[in-house]
Parts: C-alpha cells; structure tokens; sequence
C-alpha cells in the first residue's frame, strides 16, 4: 500500500469515526446544558464555592465569574510553580523562574498550553498533575460555557439572562471532559502510553553520556490535552514522543479526540436553538474548510519538488517515521484548524507552503473546527457576519436565527474578528523592530520572520504550537506571549457574551419571503467565503513577507 493511498484511508476512518459520535454525542452535550437535575458531586462543589447554580445570569454577571475563575487559576498555578522546589514529587527540579511561571499559567489557564520550557527537565509531578492537568480540563470547560451562553442568547428571547456559569463550568468538567478523558486514558494505556509516577532514571548510554527520561501520568495528561484541545505535552517532543504517542493507531485517536467535541458541537448548537439544520449548516462550513486544508496540505507534503523528497515519497523532515507524512499531515491541520496545538511533527520542518498552511489554519480564528467551545463561538461570530453582508447585498436588515443583527450586534461582532489579528500582528512587528528579540530566530530570511509571526499567531489565538525554531524562553517572548494569550482569550469572550446578552434580550423576528435561509448549503458557501476572504484581507502581507516567499523561492 502507497503512503498516499494510507493516508487516505487514515482520513476516511477518521471521518467515519467521527459521523458516528456526532448526533448521540451532541445530543447528550444538549442535554447536559439544558437540564435542570444536579449531580450529587455537582452538589458538593457547588456548597464548597459558595454558588447557586440555579440562578440565571445576565452577560455582565457570567462574564466576572469566567475573569474571577481564570484569575484564580493565574495566580494558583503561578504559586505552585514558584514553590516547586519545596514541594514533594518535584524530581528534584527547581522552582521556576517569575517570567516562565507567569507565562506557563496564563498558557494553561487560557487554554493555549504555549509551552517555552522542556516539560521532562521542568515540571515535577505535583506541578504536571495538580497544576497544568487540572487547568486542561477547567479552562477547556470555560470556552464551551462561554459558547453555549451564545447559543442560549439566540434560543432565547425578551431575557437578557444566558445561563449560570458556574453550572455550566461544573457540567462540563464533570459530565463530559471527565469522563471522555478517563475512557481515552484507558486506551492509550493500553496500546503503550505510560501512565506512572516514577523518578528519573538513566536508559542507556549514548555518545558517550546517558540518556535519562522520567516517567509521569502521561496518558491522563495526553487524554484530557487532546479532548480539551490544549496542546501541553509531558515531554518536549510532545505527541511524536512515544510515550505519549506510540502507534500509528494512537496517533490517529488522538486526531479524532482533537476533533471530537468542536465537531459535535455543532450539533448542540442545533437542538438547542430549535433546529438541527442550522446545525448541519455550520458542520457543513467547518467540514469544508478542514477537509479542503487537509487534502492541500497532503499535497505539499507529498508531491514537493526535488529528487531526494521525490525518492523517498515526500517531505519527511521533522516527521516520526511511523506515522509518516499522512499521518503528520493530518495532525497538523487538525491541530492548527483547533486550539489544540499539539504537535505530532514539527511544522518548521513543513514546506514552505505547508508551513504556511499551518499559520493560516490558525490565522482562520481556529474556527474549522477550532477549541472547545471557542471554535462554535468563533464560527458563528462569522456567520452574523455573513448575513450582515448577505443584507448589505440585498438591501434588508439581516436575520439569524429569529434574531435582528443590528448595529450593536455588528459592533460587537467586529470588534471580536479584529482582535486576535491586531495582537497577532502588532506583536510580531514589534519583536522585529526591537534589536534583541530576532536574536532568538533560529533561521534569517523568510522562515525566521515565520517562527516569529507563527509564535504571535499561536499565542493569541490560543493554540499553543510553536515552530520549533525560535528560542522563545527570553523575558521579552515569556511576557509578551503571556500577554498575547491573556488579551487573545478573554478579550473576544468579553464581546462573546455581550452580543449573547443583546440576542437574548430581543423578541422573535418571524420568518418572510426575504429572510436568508442560513440552514441552506448557499449560506454555507457565503459564510466560507466569508471566512476565507476576511482572512486574506488581514493577513495576506505577513503571510507574502514568510511562507509564501519562502515557498515560491524553494
């Protein structure tokens, strides 16, 4: 069997798994967030921080509970990493510097899991377990609160109130990350992740000294990074490590937890607004674009030019050999099209155009299907976009959903698609001007300015990836990264829940002769295109100054 014919076959088996996941799994998530029962262990959280689940919020309410909470978790896990050095199960490792343990805890707290340190030579057990584990499930949990408020601001009506978020914060812990996670902790323990708490210990002898690894709960931490579309690895090399990735098969596993949850979102988006068309509607933007992404960066990798990638049958550098340039390639835009960031290849190594790929992916708003709970905000975001361009074209006030988009909801809805490529970009130009920080670009020309541009894109779209080429443990790359993370992942969330509190509060517009069908697949075709030409409008100059001239020059 040819590598082209495998990979195929590799995406066809993730597609299936996937469709068969979808309308059960998103009908349970619709359930969790539309119930009105509590778990007894939802009780007993609840007594323990003081909340009253059963009140109903209003935008400006949710939105202090998401900061408080998040600002909690800043500051706990900033604590725990400075008091390493005295805490049992450390390995031995010293407490972390303020700038790496600032920069660490707002990476985990916003989901993004940007990691400037080597995770086996950094982070003890207490750190890895009761720090970055617990914050992989929390703040995964916080972006799909944040994105079913927005769902509820377009299933409701004449109330500006969007839910309880700390309910929904709660459920989505215990009802669907938990439990996810620990059945795909078992399977990867079983096909050869490890899944301990030992110490460090030497595993042979090479060129002279000794090779040491430590060992850790690697497979809880890799179930929840990937369902929770974190990213954060155990070991530097992340998922190409075989302790966290040892097959072919858990390599393709892990690509379907990646996708799982943004995808059958989509689905919760429909039952809950009434109509799981809309819902198929949405499914059907995100499918095209990550299926239109995958197959082009197949093509890069497979058929680049030159007789020694020609020879052995594609672009191979930076690849694990047992999953090959397929395998890698899928994992690449599933990780970048999401909020994941893991990496099962190094996207330094890509081609020129592949690299590219991966920085569009990202620059997309990760929306296709993006993080958990960010990736269905982001997508519809866009779509209220889309009628409102939809009504210029055709001269009425445009409708989604029942719900007028008026000035205010266009507003917010501007605001929010202009703030991750202002910070993405601002920062990028910055740290070329300055004299000090192109001193940590591994590589001049076209492909340096692409490590700087990539860290900036992936910091304040929450993704976390990096590509590999840029020392990014300075004082300058901690803090501005943690600051790019910070204003990347609340900020949109503040416009999120604004517009959620203005749908909520209309009342129902009936449908007309001229209301635009956005459950129709020429809706989907606005809203990619859409998509696509907003971001080639933004970004189309960085991306000719990096990959693109790097390509065409190769």
């Amino acid at each position: 069997m040819g590598p082209v014919t495998a990979a195929v076959l590799q995406l066809a088996a993730l597609i299936g798994a996937l469709a068969l996941c979808y309308v059960p799994f998103g009908n349970y998530m619709a359930k969790v967030y539309s119930s009105d029962k509590h778990w007894r262990v939802e009780k007993w959280i609840y007594k323990g921080i003081g909340a009253n689940p059963d009140t109903e919020m209003r935008w400006p309410a949710y939105l202090r509970g998401v900061l408080a909470f998040s600002f909690v978790g800043v500051i706990f896990l900033y604590l725990l990493q400075r008091l390493q050095g005295i805490l049992p199960g450390s390995l031995g490792f010293d407490s972390v510097n303020p700038a790496q343990s600032f920069n660490t805890a707002v990476s985990f707290v916003t989901n993004t899991n940007w990691q400037s340190y080597y995770g086996e030579q950094t982070m003890g057990h207490v750190v890895q377990t009761a720090g970055l584990a617990v914050q992989n499930f929390v703040s995964a949990a916080v972006g799909i609160a944040v994105a079913v408020a927005l769902v509820r601001g377009f299933a409701r009506s004449r109330t500006g109130e969007i839910g309880n978020f700390w309910s929904d914060l709660v459920r989505g812990t215990i009802r669907i990350l938990v439990p996810v996670a620990a059945v795909a902790a078992v399977i990867l323990v079983a096909c050869g992740a490890i899944q301990n708490f030992s110490g460090i210990h030497a595993v042979g002898q090479f060129m002279g000294g000794s090779q040491q690894w430590n060992g850790g709960a690697v497979a809880s931490q890799e179930a929840i990074k990937e369902i929770g579309t974190n990213g954060g690895g155990y070991f530097n090399a992340n998922s190409a490590h075989p302790f966290e990735n040892p097959t072919p098969f858990t390599n393709l596993f892990e690509i379907f937890l990646i996708l799982l949850i943004p995808f059958a979102l989509t689905r919760t988006f429909g039952v809950m607004v009434g109509s799981v068309k809309q819902g198929y509607a949405i499914l059907a933007t995100m499918g095209t674009i990550w299926l239109g992404f995958t197959a082009l960066m197949m093509w890069t990798e497979f058929a680049h030019h030159g007789p020694a990638l020609q020879l052995a049958g594609g672009a191979y550098e930076g690849k694990e050999v047992r999953f090959g340039v397929g395998g890698s390639s899928i994992f690449a835009v599933a990780t970048t099209l999401t909020s994941t960031g893991a990496v099962d290849s190094f996207h330094s190594s890509f081609t020129g155009l592949g690299g590219g790929i991966t920085l569009l992916s990202m620059m997309l708003g990760e929306i296709a299907p993006g993080g958990t709970g960010s990736g269905l905000y982001g997508i519809l975001i866009m779509a209220v976009i889309a009628v409102f361009i939809a009504g210029l074209m055709v001269g009425r006030t445009p409708e989604y959903l029942g719900k007028k988009i008026g000035s205010r909801e266009i507003k917010l809805s501007a605001i929010y698609i202009l703030i991750t490529p202002a910070l993405a970009l601002v920062f990028a130009a910055v740290s070329m001007a300055l004299p000090t920080p192109p001193h940590s670009m591994l590589n001049p020309g076209a492909h340096g300015f692409s490590e700087v541009l990539y860290a900036f894109t992936s910091a304040a779209n929450n993704n976390g990836s990096a590509f590999a080429g840029l020392n990014a443990n300075t004082d300058w790359y901690n803090t501005m990264t943690g600051l790019a993370m910070l204003f990347g992942r609340f900020l949109p969330m503040v416009f999120v829940l604004a517009l959620a509190g203005s749908l909520a509060e209309q009342r129902p517009v009936p449908a007309t002769a001229g209301t635009l069908r956005t459950e129709k697949p020429l809706f989907t075709g606005l809203l990619v295109g859409a998509i696509l030409i907003i971001t080639g409008l933004t970004y189309f100059p960085a991306l000719a100054l990096g990959p693109l001239a790097e390509g065409l020059a190769s």
